[in-house]
Formats: C-alpha cells, structure tokens, sequence
C-alpha cells in the first residue's frame, strides 16, 4: 500500500474513531489490486441507526478522497455469518491489511464445507448467466465477445478459490491452470485463455472462438465442485 492511500484511508479511520470512540474493534483494508485498496472494513462493538446516520454524513468527504464507503459491522455479526458469506469475507481475510487495532481475523477460519457449497452456488450461477446472456446476445459477434470478456473475473475467482480450498497455489494463472488441469479435470488451455482474458489487458485471445469450449469448461467446474470433498 502506497503512502498516499494509506494517507487516505488513515482519514477514513480518524472518522471511524471519532464516531465509535472504544466502541472501534478493528479497521482493515483488503483487496490486493493497488485499485481495490480503498475499501475497508471496520468492526465494532455495537452499531445505531445514530452511528448510521453520523457515517452518511462523512461520506461525501470519503468519496471526494476515492475512498469507498467503509463496511462496518458488528464483530459479532461478522462471525456469525461467516457461513453464509465464505467467499466474500475469506477474500477479506485473505488480503487484508490492518489499519487500526489488533488483527480480527488472527483466529477466524472460513469452514471447508462452507466455501465448498458456496463455490458450487457460485458456479452454478455463472454457468446460468453465460447461457441466459448468450441467448440474449442473439449470435451478434460484439455482444458475446463482451460476455466472455467480463463474465471471465467471475470464473477466475471461483477457481482461485477452489484452489486454496485445495490448499494450492492460486497465482500466476499458469499455476492455477496446471491446478484446474490436474485437480478438477478442466482443460488447461481453456482455463488458461479465459484466466488471460481477466488479467491481461490485451490478450492473444479470441473470446468468440472460445465461447463453446469456456461453456463446457463450467459445466465441468460444476460437476467438478459438485464431487469435492467435503473436507
């Protein structure tokens, strides 16, 4: 994290604490990509519709700064719904950084089981999103080219997640792709041309040609997820 973000989300923490006082846990920022550092999490002891209401009014300084409106919860909340959001909050766990208090998440492990029903929901969704979209794009060339292109994040997540499931490495995409291969019975390639689509900003592949082999790819996925253990 860059002394100039820092700077800025150490703004957003002066606020948390003038709102919550001790009542502030822990402030974090997660993401990883240099773009994604202004998001933050911030866990609390209590939260009031009147700690709401003082939160909106520093917002527009936040957003005036490109600072994203903090997440806060209560911790007690936060652990408690671990199983209903093992993706979303492993992601913070994963790439956090600790900007106020001491770590929240030094003792907090997302449950295999979780991560795998939702991992499976997730892919379920997506390959239900490529069908309904292809149709929707009526065959016109632009239209799918843009569906594989930005639906292409989405499945590298999914596997990025499955891989750590697995206790493997997610990154770089090759690595991933070998995984995807060797693991979950995906074709290498495939993963590898869609991985590219969602990391490099003008890769050597053709997202129409790739569309029937990305399709059967996330069925595969699925099915793949669907098999995993349970632990």
């Amino acid at each position: 994290m860059d002394s100039a973000t820092r700077a800025r989300l150490d703004g957003v923490v002066a606020d948390l604490r003038r709102i919550f006082g001790t009542r502030m846990e822990a402030v974090v920022g997660y993401g990883g990509a240099p773009e994604q550092w202004s998001r933050t999490l911030a866990l609390v002891s209590s939260l009031t519709f009147e700690d709401l209401s003082a939160l909106a009014a520093a917002a527009p300084a936040w957003h005036a700064r490109d600072v994203a409106t903090p997440l806060v919860m209560p911790r007690v909340e936060f652990a408690q719904s671990l199983d209903a959001f093992p993706v979303e909050y492993g992601d913070i766990i994963d790439t956090h950084v600790v900007l106020a208090g001491v770590d929240p998440f030094d003792d907090v492990r997302i449950a295999p089981s979780d991560l795998r029903r939702a991992l499976e929901a997730r892919a379920a969704s997506h390959l239900i999103h490529l069908r309904e979209n292809f149709i929707e794009a009526a065959a016109r060339p632009a239209a799918v080219d843009a569906l594989v292109r930005e639906s292409a994040p989405n499945f590298h997540a999914i596997l990025r997640h499955l891989a750590r499931l697995d206790g493997a490495r997610a990154e770089p995409s090759a690595a991933l792709a070998q995984w995807a291969s060797a693991r979950a019975g995906l074709d290498a390639r495939v993963v590898g041309d869609v991985l590219a689509l969602s990391t490099e900003a003008a890769p050597a592949v053709d997202p129409l040609r790739l569309f029937p082999e990305y399709l059967s790819t996330v069925v595969s996925l699925l099915h793949a997820i669907d098999r995993w253990p349970a632990s």
